[in-house]
């Protein structure tokens, strides 16, 4: 017995050899039958064997000595359809068997009586940039009018989760195609969709092209795509559909991506960012590169990224340095900040899954890494400040370097009036920062004199960039002490350990056990990590922080302890007209040194400037030690290396000239003395 190739003809009647009970035939099974003895029967034909079926049956090509292929008269007749099982056996000769196929359905023929032809699409006249790769054969593209949409690469399929032996090719499937195509500019032919039904989304399948190649066949070509086994009655295939499964079989003999059974190690990504103690490990392997490749694996807001370092086995989060972006919301019931939104989805579409390159600066409080990130060579935070979704923080972008060029973006927005610049007023625009006269006065600009603003205080935190928290010793620190005594009264009573009712968000106040001394005190939650159950907290009256498990927090809803009862008394403060080195052993050195100067000692504080936001910019002095008001701890840091005198002042800095002078004079004994940062000389002579 032979199988024809190609086509699937109805059943004729037949009879049961185990019953000899007869077996009605299929609607058209045996005219199809008679057609075929009516022009083979007892003549001379052509056999070409192609091969055997499952069952050991020959399957070949039969054809007319005058007439040609038995099968493709068959097919034009509506007495037999196409199969797939036999085209990669068939090669090229599968293509006019479809093209007969298709005669037969448009004029409804035999078996294709109640055919329904499919809907013609719009072709490959649909262009949209891909933004994000979901897997090896689904890709999100977005049209020319902003809409973002899901297709799936027509007929193939990547690497399956629940297939062992195609489990490992996953990422690297994924990986093929992102390199490929992401951002760029694709062609669509849709070939079928089906609507949004119960939890499932509503699905396209398209065929891809990218200059004028076919992007499932590629796929399919490399072994990173298998190609789907349609149901007969399923249109929805790509028109080029036995090219795919000829191009399967010919990646299965050439054993090439998933059919090479030898997947390539799964690359392990270290959380760099985990922690701020694992931050300060990478960060000086990252300090000295230059330039550094890396991938946009999630956007998590205009300026906040996270992003992994193939070379380096790591991911990280990385924020633009220099820059605030206003905040987008967190969820539906989240307000973010005016331009947030904005800022978030430009990012998205411009850096998600994009290969970028970074230059790693320095390491914020929660790991962080603070730098400049550059997509097709241009600086992103550039960008985002030309668009107007952000603003120019002078004193970290004159430490990174990048000062000049975003400044002159951010005149360009303003300018512009874009984004939050749209109501700005260029007479209530005055710099912040301005070169300070050569000769040290301020030319015939009038300066506001030094205000005296003495106060009583305890340092209480110093970050791991010289930033300082404050208590003001008083009224606010004496009604603190009389709430702890109060506070650790109520905690002990059994009566009041019930746990939180539900998870932690960040920004909740709660009752912490501090681990060193097993005491109750109030803090604010920075972060969660729902996985470990863990949060990170900040003590909002001192200024330290750490993690801790949910199961070591209470609720502070009493009123008695409430922010509202007593404000929070750690501040925020910074030494005036220091500038601390970017260079993470000096600047060690530096906190080392003003932690050894403050720790566990009154001193008093004259609040230079008080910023928007509520920092203190304070001169520092410990009144054991200090005769005259040049004698400040400030002064010492500068004398002994551990910071220099910025360069450039801000306004409310130029009328510290007797200072400056001072500090000036120190700054240079300690580059005479080789001190500190300045062992190696003079740096600012580069």
């Amino acid at each position: 017995m032979t199988l024809v190739a190609g086509i699937r003809a109805p059943t004729t009647e037949r009879v049961n050899p185990s019953n000899n009970q007869t077996q009605p035939a299929e609607e058209h099974g045996n005219t199809s039958r008679q057609f075929v003895e009516t022009r083979l029967l007892h003549r001379k034909v052509k056999i070409d064997v192609l091969g055997l079926s499952p069952q050991g049956q020959l399957i070949a090509s039969v054809k007319h000595l005058t007439h040609g292929s038995i099968a493709k008269h068959l097919l034009e007749a509506g007495l037999a359809r196409c199969t797939d099982f036999h085209s990669t056996l068939l090669g090229s000769d599968m293509a006019p068997l479809r093209d007969a196929e298709k005669v037969a359905q448009s004029a409804k023929r035999g078996i294709f009586k109640d055919h329904v032809a499919k809907a013609a699409g719009p072709g490959g006249n649909l262009e949209a940039q891909v933004t994000r790769i979901f897997s090896a054969d689904v890709i999100f593209v977005r049209n020319r009018a902003g809409v973002e949409k899901r297709i799936n690469i027509s007929s193939v399929r990547g690497p399956r989760q629940n297939e062992a032996a195609e489990a490992p090719f996953r990422d690297e499937a994924k990986e093929f195609l992102r390199k490929k195509i992401i951002g760029k500019h694709v062609r669509l032919s849709i070939d079928g969709s089906r609507p949004a039904a119960g939890e499932y989304d509503a699905k396209e399948v398209a065929t891809v092209t990218y200059n004028d190649k076919n992007i499932g066949l590629l796929l399919v070509q490399e072994g990173w795509c298998s190609v789907v086994r349609h149901r007969r009655d399923d249109t929805d295939r790509a028109p080029n559909y036995d090219e795919l499964l000829a191009a399967q079989e010919t990646a299965k003999e050439e054993k090439k991506g998933m059919w090479s059974g030898k997947p390539a190690k799964a690359k392990q990504y270290v959380d760099a960012s985990e922690s701020l103690q694992k931050a300060k490990i990478q960060l000086s392997t990252l300090q000295r590169q230059k330039k550094i490749p890396a991938i946009v694996d999630y956007v998590k807001g205009g300026s906040r990224f996270t992003l992994l370092i193939p070379r380096e086995n790591v991911k990280l989060t990385f924020v633009l340095g220099g820059i605030r972006a206003p905040k987008s919301a967190r969820g539906e019931k989240d307000k973010g900040e005016p331009f947030g939104q904005e800022a978030h989805d430009l990012a998205t579409k411009r850096l998600t899954q994009r290969d970028v390159e970074i230059d790693v600066h320095n390491v914020d409080k929660v790991g962080g890494f603070i730098g400049e990130l550059y997509i097709n060579k241009e600086s992103f935070a550039k960008i985002l400040v030309e668009e107007g979704y952000a603003t120019v923080h002078a004193y970290s972008a004159e430490q990174s370097g990048n000062a000049t060029e975003l400044l002159a973006a951010e005149q360009k927005a303003k300018k512009a009036r874009k984004g939050i610049w749209i109501d700005w007023d260029e007479s209530m625009d005055v710099p912040d920062e301005e070169e300070a006269p050569a000769n040290g006065t301020s030319g015939p600009e009038t300066i506001a004199p030094r205000e005296k603003d003495y106060r009583d205080v305890v340092v209480t935190h110093i970050d791991e960039n010289g930033k300082m928290k404050l208590q003001t010793i008083g009224q606010g620190t004496a009604k603190l002490e009389t709430m702890m005594s109060q506070f650790k009264s109520f905690h002990m009573n059994a009566a009041n350990s019930k746990g939180l009712e539900k998870d932690p968000k960040a920004g909740d106040l709660v009752a912490v056990k501090f681990t060193e001394d097993n005491q109750w005190y109030r803090a604010r939650i920075r972060s969660n990590d729902r996985a470990a159950k863990q949060a990170e907290i900040v003590y909002i009256d001192y200024g330290n922080s750490e993690k801790m498990p949910w199961s070591r927090l209470r609720p502070l809803s009493q009123p008695q302890f409430s922010t509202q009862t007593l404000k929070p008394q750690a501040v925020d403060a910074v030494l005036s007209l220091l500038q601390f080195p970017t260079n993470t052993d000096y600047l060690q050195d530096a906190v080392r040194f003003l932690g050894e100067a403050t720790e566990g000692k009154e001193l008093v504080a004259n609040v230079d400037y008080t910023a928007p936001e509520g920092t203190l910019y304070i001169t520092l002095y410990d009144p054991s030690v200090s005769e005259k008001l040049t004698d400040s701890i400030n002064t010492e840091i500068i004398a002994e290396g551990h910071a220099m005198v910025p360069r450039k002042l801000k306004a409310w800095e130029r009328g510290f000239g007797d200072v400056l002078k001072v500090l000036r004079e120190k700054e240079e004994e300690a580059k005479n003395g080789r001190r500190g940062l300045w062992e190696y000389g003079d740096l600012t002579d580069d």
